[in-house]
């Protein structure tokens, strides 16, 4: 096993009383695919949010390469390019056209030039089906297409890792699929990929591991084919049951 893009140690985050996470561990490794499954409430996008900094951590680290995430002199603008989130309410900017969204970032972050920034982002548009669309804003479009737009700026700014905070509970039933198929090209093209997902059918096909959190802490974590089939634990086991049936 390569050594891990990120590690997670001992996170523990509240909310007043609310303890959401309880010593959460595991590590995300190139290449791999880890789906984070659970009930809502579980603290899946809590952990996504504490590992992209959005959330201070109350304990424990988030360790990107080595370096612990949110240390002194640590440089959290570029942490945010290489690790990229995709959020459930998409995120656009509502006054900029479909184009200027997935520019903007690597003009202003990453210092490309715009016509260099313009060539990524075309080159990204069209890979997830949105190169016609370059000069819509985001209200002429339907959710599937704006979510389309989200993945495609999150890919513009050249990203290790890609964070997925339920990308399409946001979504019509009909526009879901059109999103976990860009989704799937994702991971299929080697791209590493932490998701939280209501998406069973996606996590048992395209993950290479699962993690099924209750209750702020990881109760298990698998590979698909053993966590779907043959969970350890009684926990597991009963979610399942009442997601599956």
């Amino acid at each position: 096993m390569s050594e891990p893009i990120l590690s997670v140690r001992h996170l523990s985050k509240s909310f007043g009383d609310h303890r959401v996470l309880r010593d959460v561990d595991f590590d995300v490794c190139p290449g791999e695919v880890v789906c984070i499954i659970g009930a809502s409430g579980s603290g899946k996008s809590t952990l996504l949010r504490c590992m992209n900094r959005l959330e201070t951590p109350d304990g424990g680290s988030v360790e990107y390469r080595g370096e612990t995430v949110g240390a002194p002199g640590f440089d959290l603008v570029r942490y945010r390019t290489r690790v990229g989130m995709v959020f459930q309410q998409f995120n656009l900017f509502a006054n900029m056209s479909v184009l200027e969204n997935c520019v903007v970032g690597q003009m202003k972050v990453l210092r490309r030039s715009r016509a260099e920034s313009e060539q990524k982002a075309m080159d990204f548009l069209d890979r997830v089906g949105m190169k016609a669309f370059i000069h819509a804003k985001p209200r002429q479009l339907s959710g599937g297409q704006k979510q389309r737009v989200a993945i495609a700026r999150a890919l513009a700014m050249d990203p290790e890792v890609l964070l997925f905070d339920e990308p399409t509970s946001a979504l019509d039933p009909e526009m879901v699929g059109e999103v976990l198929d860009v989704m799937k090209r994702l991971a299929a093209s080697g791209l590493t990929m932490l998701v939280v997902t209501h998406e069973m059918a996606f996590a048992r096909e395209v993950s290479d591991r699962v993690v099924f959190m209750d209750e702020g802490v990881i109760v298990e974590q698998g590979a698909p084919g053993q966590l779907f089939t043959q969970p350890a634990q009684p926990r597991t086991r009963e979610f399942l049951r009442r997601v599956l049936s």
